[in-house]
């Protein structure tokens, strides 16, 4: 059976819903009886603003629901596929709610806040699609901790042989097993390759010297081991980099998204209040 994403839920159940709901707007924004022009405050504009009002609402309940442990997998996939049709309805339902007029005032405020919640919510969308292939497949078999563990046993036998070789080198091998940094700040989770990165540097030192010396016998076998096993190390800290950045990059827009959210929301509400006091 083929999967589907949550974009195909029941046959584009929900694109089709928005579809209508965006025909209708657009229907019923071009056909108004305007003599004064269109805009937010005409019949028609009234309605649209409090269709794209309650879409707000509707889809900032989506956090609340896809929390709640009684709801089933098939449930929360149909409330995440409407959250993204309805979201995106919702730029061209606001839009003509607006007439399209736009200026230094809490409305523009809470029509731009729309946009950056809504284009963050597209983002979202395209990394839920693919962040979770992208996590399994950086993976495979293994875990984190599994990868850590490879890490400690590479650098046991990278301790053993480091002794045996030119100063320079061996020190260069110690500073791979001590400072090689996976992780750590935000910055540091979302860079995926790191310049400075003590294992890079070994790896590059030891083709250097390869190239420059003529080491035989059983120096050249250890020096090849010691490479071997630094460029597995360095193999296996960019999977774990590479895991913790798409990672960071989630929660990041997580963190982002959510208080936007909550900040169209107030800029919605004094938009009403300004529009039903003030005017």
């Amino acid at each position: 059976m083929q999967h589907r994403t949550v974009l195909e839920y029941r046959r584009y159940r929900y694109l089709k819903l928005a579809g209508i709901v965006v025909v209708a707007s657009i229907v019923a924004y071009l056909y108004q009886d305007a003599p004064v022009g269109r805009y937010g405050g005409t019949p028609v504009g009234y309605a649209l603003g409090t269709v794209a009002a309650a879409f707000i609402v509707w889809l900032m309940w989506f956090g609340v629901r896809k929390r709640q442990y009684s709801a089933s997998l098939t449930s929360t996939q149909g409330w995440l596929s409407a959250h993204v049709y309805f979201g995106a309805a919702l730029i061209i339902v606001s839009s003509l709610h607006a007439g399209f007029q736009f200026g230094w005032n809490i409305h523009t405020l809470a029509y731009a806040l729309l946009i950056i919640v809504v284009g963050s919510g597209f983002f979202g969308v395209y990394a839920y699609l693919r962040f979770p292939t992208q996590l399994s497949e950086n993976l495979g078999q293994d875990t984190r901790e599994s990868l850590a563990l490879k890490i400690t046993d590479i650098d046991r036998d990278l301790q053993k042989f480091a002794h045996l070789m030119p100063e320079n080198l061996a020190k260069s091998i110690d500073d791979s097993v001590h400072h090689t940094v996976i992780g750590g700040g935000v910055y540091s989770q979302l860079r995926q390759t790191h310049p400075r990165c003590a294992t890079l540097r070994t790896v590059r030192l030891i083709e250097a010297v390869t190239k420059g010396l003529a080491l035989q016998g059983e120096q050249a076998q250890t020096l090849h081991k010691i490479y071997d096993s630094i460029l597995r190390k360095q193999k296996i800290v960019a999977r774990l980099r590479r895991d913790i950045r798409l990672k960071a990059i989630m929660q990041i827009w997580l963190y982002l998204h959510v208080p936007l959210s909550f900040g169209l929301l107030a800029a919605l509400v004094a938009h009403i209040v300004a529009v039903f006091f003030y005017w």
